[in-house]
């Protein structure tokens, strides 16, 4: 049974820092896209950074340069570094996994939330001005 529990979120003030992670259990394959995706309320889940089993990430503009998306293979952790907040970033984050590799990308890949099956629980993220 594969699990994905997330870790980190909090509430900080903008430009401050907060890392999350992602424990993967159960999932034996190497072939994977793993991402992190956010909904704020009264919004849709939108995907945020991804990366696939070969260590290729990218993220969405709103992100770019301020997100950084990693994974700890030994650890089975993938994690999200987000730095210079600001309060349009608050919302509950989700990892996610799907088993296949390809087009893991943002724009223009397979990176919408019907093609991940498998998401965690959720972790809060509040940043006030």
């Amino acid at each position: 049974q594969v699990q994905l529990v997330e870790s980190g979120g909090g509430s900080v003030q903008a430009g401050g820092s907060l890392k999350l992670s992602c424990v993967v259990s159960g999932y034996t394959y190497n072939s994977y896209c793993m991402g992190w995706f956010r909904q704020a309320p009264g919004k849709e889940r939108e995907g945020v950074a991804f990366i696939d089993s070969d260590g290729s990430t990218s993220g969405v503009d709103s992100v770019k340069g301020r997100f950084t998306i990693s994974k700890d293979n030994a650890k089975n952790t993938l994690y999200l570094q987000m730095n210079s907040l600001k309060p349009e970033d608050t919302a509950m984050y989700y990892c996610a996994l799907r088993t296949w590799k390809r087009y893991c990308s943002v724009p223009g890949g397979r990176t919408e939330s019907a093609d991940f099956v498998l998401w965690g629980q959720g972790t809060q993220v509040t940043v006030s001005s």
